[in-house]
């Protein structure tokens, strides 16, 4: 699995685990739902002020976005 992929996995989990749909994420983002479904699916990459505001939103740690133990 590419780290896109891997990182859009764990974004997606991490999303359904605080109860939020796509389109409340894409919206807080200023995206538009299928936008943001890219990034879940791998099929575009985030950069760092998106990996920051996804993190800090969804409670997670940069560690957790990326699979690292």
């Amino acid at each position: 699995m590419e780290i896109a992929e891997r990182v859009g996995e764990n974004l997606k989990t991490a999303r359904k685990a605080m109860g939020l749909t796509q389109a409340q994420l894409a919206k807080e983002l200023g995206k538009y739902q299928p936008d943001y479904s890219d990034y879940e699916r791998g099929k575009t990459e985030l950069d760092y002020a998106k990996i920051e505001f996804l993190c800090k939103r969804l409670d997670i740690t940069p560690n957790d976005l990326f699979g690292i133990e």
